[in-house]
């Protein structure tokens, strides 16, 4: 029988990417009519630009790039939005071996602890200033990436600009083992498995987790051509059911071999199994061959991880405002806001009897631990959701937070 629904779908090669796998390799795609073909490329660009010429109708796709485009900050792209999320957490912080055996030497300890990390790292820039030594490097995926905007939270809370402390140069993911490896930087913050890939081989050692710099947080969302959305609400409704299915089976431990074996063929991430079981367990790798349980490294259902806060879209569009991507205006701050499409999410997932929040957005780093809150369906447990260094981020109250956030950024500048 000829499927419904059509679509085409691309993907990086990430442990993130492990819902839109197991829609299609297991079967929930096709148990909602959907034919779904997955298309995977080298880069972000390449994602956002073959959605913008018609090549895919969605993607797994950087969260905040949805944003960046409807923004216009892109060069080539299409209307985007996001109707759902594809889990919670999975980035980390990896610094070469010859940065962290320095950043030992100023007291960081193997913990993956971001405060003590970054006040070591701290005094590793400092130190080579007094050298006149040239600044650290650091890549990330994409200068609309949470990466980018996790990495600046990070160093910058730690009292290092961005800005003039260090550089920050873009790398596709699954290049970033190798310019460590070569010398070509210093540092990187990127998703799995390529954190675990430095940590295994010796190449370098994961410093902190996206998990520990902002518990709960967002990282890819499905991102959709709007005008295909919009043309073909039930093919969208369809797909979202099959990925929350899909996220249903990632999200059982039993499954976490299966998944680890699927996720490793050459069509997806193309890596070794044992690169990919470790943040699937949470048990990440350190420095001197230890290992640390990290709470929540990857989240695929649990704590409402596919559903697109608008919060989450208003956090990602302040710090396009904090680093000087995009003015802060009303019109643009409801241009992200309603980039996130919580309503296309409740109506393909009510059938379900799905979890479904009965607020579009909340107060991010207010949750201190497991809390739970109101929703339609089943109970809905949500936190600890805080950043490491005790901010909160009211939606509803943006102007001062970016205000804030702007003073402390001079503060840096100016000393």
């Amino acid at each position: 029988m000829t499927a419904a629904y059509e679509i085409t779908a691309g993907f990086i090669p990430l442990l993130d990417s492990a819902l839109l796998v197991a829609a299609s390799a297991k079967g929930f795609a096709e148990a909602e009519n959907v034919a779904l073909t997955l298309v995977r490329e080298t880069s972000w660009a390449n994602i956002r630009d073959r959605i913008a010429v018609g090549h895919f109708q969605v993607a797994h796709i950087l969260a905040p790039m949805p944003i960046a485009c409807n923004l216009g900050l892109t060069p080539f792209a299409s209307r985007m939005i996001a109707p759902m999320a594809l889990g919670l957490g999975g980035n980390a912080i990896t610094a070469s071996k010859a940065l962290w055996e320095k950043m030992a030497e100023f007291g960081a300890t193997s913990d993956m602890e971001p405060r003590s990390a970054g006040a070591a790292l701290a005094r590793v820039i400092a130190a080579r200033r007094t050298h006149s030594a040239p600044p650290l490097r650091f890549a990330v995926v994409h200068p609309h990436s949470a990466h980018n905007y996790e990495l600046r939270y990070w160093l910058a809370a730690c009292g290092i600009d961005p800005e003039e402390d260090v550089e920050i140069v873009i790398v596709p993911p699954p290049m970033m083992t190798a310019a460590l490896n070569d010398g070509s930087i210093d540092g990187y913050c990127v998703g799995e498995p390529w954190n675990t890939a430095a940590a295994l081989s010796g190449t370098g050692h994961i410093a902190t987790t996206k998990a520990a710099i902002w518990k709960s947080s967002p990282e890819k969302v499905l991102g959709a051509d709007a005008d295909w959305a919009m043309a073909n609400p039930e093919a969208l409704a369809a797909l979202l059911r099959a990925i929350y299915r899909a996220a249903q089976w990632c999200a059982d431990v039993n499954n976490h071999a299966e998944l680890a074996a699927l996720l490793a063929g050459a069509d997806y991430v193309g890596t070794p199994q044992e690169w990919i079981l470790p943040a699937l367990s949470g048990v990440m790798g350190s420095a001197g061959g230890r290992t640390i349980r990290v709470e929540d490294f990857f989240v695929p259902l649990a704590k409402a991880a596919t559903f697109p806060w608008k919060s989450h879209a208003l956090w990602f569009y302040s710090q396009m405002v904090r680093w000087g991507q995009v003015p802060h205006t009303p019109a643009n701050q409801a241009v992200a806001r309603d980039t996130y499409r919580p309503d296309l999410y409740r109506s393909a997932l009510l059938p379900l009897g799905a979890s479904l929040p009965g607020a579009n957005m909340k107060v991010e780093g207010a949750l201190r631990e497991e809390t739970f809150v109101g929703a339609s369906g089943a109970n809905l447990l949500l936190g600890p959701d805080g950043f490491f260094d005790d901010k909160v981020f009211d939606p509803e109250r943006i102007e001062a937070y970016i205000s804030d956030q702007t003073s402390c950024d001079q503060h840096l500048g100016a000393r």
